[in-house]
């Protein structure tokens, strides 16, 4: 694989309005897709011999993604001067995909529901005081589930879901490694990584609200869409993985990754939704030019 030749993604979740953290990174994918840049206008493609670039809408979360935002994200990347493939993949579009992930991994064993709350996992990690190792148990995405309904009868489970109990489908870390061995993947900074998905414990895969998981959804969406090049910010360093173990559990092609700075703001802090002075939106509305704000964010 060539730097020259990488299918990248930029992969928003529209829950608000972009901001230059944002455009930081969109810039940096389509750069990385088609050098020198894929940014100095709408003349230059999408995809050609230099490479692919691809917008992905993130929108599995119903609660928190509004069209108004999806319809921003547009406008904000072609006033940038970014060029994308069509059609967009919308994640709400292709609940199918992800089902049959999921319905491999419980062919394979892998997956459990889990009938607790965040108030019963917190008690039990609470009263753990004859293992005080469980309290300890922190992982990148908080605390460490402490397997309470790992044990649960099949039968009591199949019961819940008959009640319509709100279960989460969890995956059997211990299981799944144990399947897939010793996992590495690469990033073209950090180098040759070795995956300790363990860190995060039995991750949720999916909800009986929301049929599944960003890990899943976009380690399913990554490989359906030919991607060979992730770029993504260093927060998301630790989630790679969990999607190096959710390739090799499903068979998926294993691309390289490119985790990259985070903007931060005057206080030192990165750049969110909430900040709204750092938003596309404002910059342009305040009578910035695209080449202004991409001066901004690094470009």
């Amino acid at each position: 694989m060539t730097i020259d030749k990488a299918v990248t993604r930029f992969a928003p979740s529209p829950t608000g309005y972009l901001h230059l953290g944002h455009a930081y990174s969109a810039l940096f994918a389509a750069r990385a897709a088609s050098p020198p840049n894929q940014i100095m206008g709408a003349e230059r493609p999408a995809s050609g011999p230099e490479g692919r670039f691809i917008l992905r809408i993130e929108d599995i979360d119903r609660g928190r993604c509004r069209a108004e935002f999806t319809e921003a994200i547009f406008a904000d990347l072609a006033w940038l001067g970014l060029v994308w493939e069509q059609p967009v993949r919308h994640q709400s579009e292709h609940m199918g995909d992800y089902a049959r992930a999921l319905a491999r991994l419980e062919a394979l064993g892998l997956i459990y529901p889990c009938f607790c709350t965040r108030a019963d996992i917190a008690r039990e990690i609470a009263g753990a005081g004859a293992a005080p190792h469980l309290s300890q148990q922190m992982g990148p995405d908080g605390p460490v589930y402490p397997g309470i309904c790992r044990r649960l009868d099949a039968a009591e489970a199949e019961r819940r879901k008959a009640l319509g109990s709100p279960f989460a489908l969890r995956l059997k870390m211990e299981e799944a490694i144990a399947h897939a061995g010793r996992l590495e993947w690469t990033d073209r900074e950090a180098g040759a990584v070795t995956a300790e998905p363990a860190l995060f414990g039995d991750v949720v895969l999916a909800r009986k609200d929301t049929p599944t998981s960003y890990h899943l959804a976009v380690t399913v969406d990554d490989a359906l869409q030919g991607v060979t090049l992730v770029t993504r910010g260093r927060d998301l360093f630790a989630a790679t993985h969990i999607h190096r173990l959710l390739q090799a559990l499903l068979g998926l092609p294993v691309p390289d990754y490119h985790h990259h700075r985070l903007l931060v703001g005057e206080s030192g802090e990165r750049l969110a939704k909430r900040d709204k002075a750092a938003t596309l939106r404002h910059l342009r509305e305040a009578g910035h030019t695209p080449a202004e704000v991409r001066a901004m964010a690094g470009f």
